[in-house]
C-alpha cells in the first residue's frame, strides 16, 4: 500500500484521486493524522498510533460527512488519550458494548426491584422510568447519560413535583444498582446532587365535629347491610391507624385474639406487630364469630370470595364521605386522624409512632404539634375517643 506525506486540507483531498490500489496520505503537521483513499474513490480519516508497543489505527469518518478540519480534532483529541496511556480503539469498542439506558433498566427492574421491593414500589419504579426516562433518553448509553440532562427533565416536570423527585431518586437507585454489578462505571451517577423540589405534605385530621358526620355515615351504611365487610374494614382502619393493605391483606392466622395483637408477616416497614384497642378487638371478634359460622378461614374482610381479599375499598369510601359530607377525605386520612388523637391525648411521639409501625422517629414528628402533653397512654385511650365521637359500636 502506497503512502505519501502532504499538508492535508479540503484542497488536497479533493484533488486526491482513485487508484489501482487504495493508498494513505499523511499529513506533513501533524504525525499519525491520515486519509485513506480506497481503489473505489471513497476517502476515509483516520489516526495511527502505538499503545504498549502495538501499532494500533482509529477511523475518524469519512470525507464529506466530516470536514478535514473536523478529522484534525479528532486525531488530536485520540492522540492526547494515547499520552494519557488510553487506547482509543479499545475504548470505542467498549463504547460500541456499553449497556444502553433502556437496558439497565430492564435489568433493574427485572433483577432488583422485581425482587427485592413491595408490590407498590414496584409499580411506582416502573412507571417514572418508563413514562419520563425511557421516552427521552433509552437508546443513549448509559455510561454517557448527563446530569445535566437529566437536571433538565426534573425540572420540565415541576407542574408534577412529587413525580419528579421519584424520577431522580429512582434513577439514582438504578446507577447504583448499576455500579454494583458493573454495569456503569464506578463513582457514576448522573442523578446525585440534583436539587429536589420542595414537597407540601398533605395532612389532614378529623376533628370531632367530623368524626360525628362519619360514625353516622358509617352506622347507616353498616346497617343497610350493602357492602358487607367493607364498613367494618373502614371502621378498623380509623380504630388501628393500620395502612389500607395491612388491613385488606389481614388473614385470621396473623390475628392473636388473645393477647389483642395482629402478627403481620409483612408491610410497608417489613415484620410488624399490631396493638389491638378494645373497639378494634370486638370488631375482630364479631367477624370471627361470623367466619366460625360460616368456615371461612382465609380472609378478615374478604370480597366476593372468603378466599380472596379485596382489592380496594373505593366504592364503600365513595359511599360513606358523600354521606358524611367528606368527599375530599382520603382514606390514608384516617390513619393520620388516628394518629392525630394519639398526639393530641398526649401519649408522646413515641407511642403513637410505635402503634402506626414507624421504623423512623422523623416520620412520627409530623404530628409533633399536636403533642401536648407528655403523659402516655396506651392504644386503648385512642380507641375510646374516636368510638366517642363516632357515637357507635363496632359491629360486623
Amino acid at each position: 500500500m502506497t503512502e505519501k506525506i502532504i499538508k492535508i486540507s479540503k484542497r488536497t483531498v479533493d484533488a486526491a484521486k482513485a487508484a489501482n490500489e487504495r493508498y494513505i496520505l499523511w499529513d506533513s503537521d501533524l504525525k499519525g493524522f491520515g486519509v485513506r483513499v480506497e481503489a473505489s474513490g471513497t476517502k476515509s480519516f483516520l489516526v495511527r498510533y502505538r499503545h504498549q508497543g502495538r501499532r494500533r489505527f482509529l477511523s475518524l469518518g469519512r470525507f464529506g460527512e466530516i470536514t478535514p478540519e473536523q478529522a484534525r480534532l479528532l486525531a488530536q483529541k485520540a492522540l492526547s488519550r494515547v499520552r494519557d496511556g488510553i487506547d482509543p480503539a479499545d475504548q470505542r469498542s467498549q463504547d460500541r458494548e456499553a449497556i444502553t439506558v433502556r437496558s439497565l433498566v430492564e435489568q433493574f427492574l427485572d433483577d432488583h426491584v422485581d425482587k427485592k421491593r413491595k408490590p407498590k414500589t414496584v409499580i411506582e419504579y416502573r412507571s417514572v422510568l418508563e413514562r419520563y426516562l425511557l421516552p427521552k433518553f433509552g437508546s443513549r448509553k448509559a455510561q454517557e447519560m448527563l446530569r445535566a440532562d437529566l437536571a433538565k427533565l426534573h425540572l420540565s416536570m415541576k407542574e408534577t413535583p412529587y413525580q419528579a423527585n421519584r424520577l431522580i431518586a429512582t434513577v439514582a437507585s438504578m446507577y447504583s444498582y448499576g455500579e454494583k454489578h458493573g454495569l456503569t462505571p464506578e463513582n457514576f451517577n448522573p442523578a446525585k446532587r440534583i436539587d429536589r423540589f420542595g414537597e407540601t405534605r398533605r395532612e389532614r385530621f378529623l376533628s370531632s365535629e367530623e368524626l360525628g358526620r362519619l360514625g353516622h355515615a358509617l352506622r347507616e351504611l353498616d346497617e343497610s347491610g350493602r357492602y358487607g365487610t367493607a364498613i367494618s374494614a373502614l371502621k378498623f382502619l380509623l380504630l388501628t391507624g393500620a395502612r389500607l393493605r395491612e388491613a385488606l391483606n389481614l388473614k385470621w392466622s396473623y390475628v392473636d385474639l388473645e393477647r389483642g395483637i395482629l402478627l403481620l408477616p409483612d408491610s410497608k416497614t417489613g415484620k410488624k406487630t399490631v396493638t389491638l384497642n378494645a373497639p378494634s378487638m370486638e370488631i375482630l371478634v364479631n367477624l370471627k364469630a361470623k367466619a366460625d359460622r360460616e368456615s371461612f378461614n382465609d380472609y378478615v374482610f374478604y370480597g366476593a370470595r372468603p378466599d380472596v381479599p379485596r382489592s380496594d375499598l373505593k366504592k364503600p369510601w365513595a359511599a360513606v364521605t358523600k354521606l358524611a359530607v367528606l368527599e375530599e377525605l382520603r382514606i390514608h386520612d384516617l390513619r393520620h386522624s388516628f394518629a392525630s388523637v394519639g398526639a393530641g391525648a398526649g401519649l408522646g411521639l413515641p407511642i403513637v409512632g410505635k402503634l402506626l409501625g414507624h421504623t423512623q422517629a422523623a416520620t412520627t414528628q409530623r404530628y409533633a404539634h399536636l403533642d401536648l402533653d407528655p403523659l402516655r397512654r396506651a392504644a386503648d385511650a385512642i380507641g375510646a375517643t374516636i368510638i366517642a365521637a363516632l357515637e357507635l359500636k363496632p359491629s360486623t
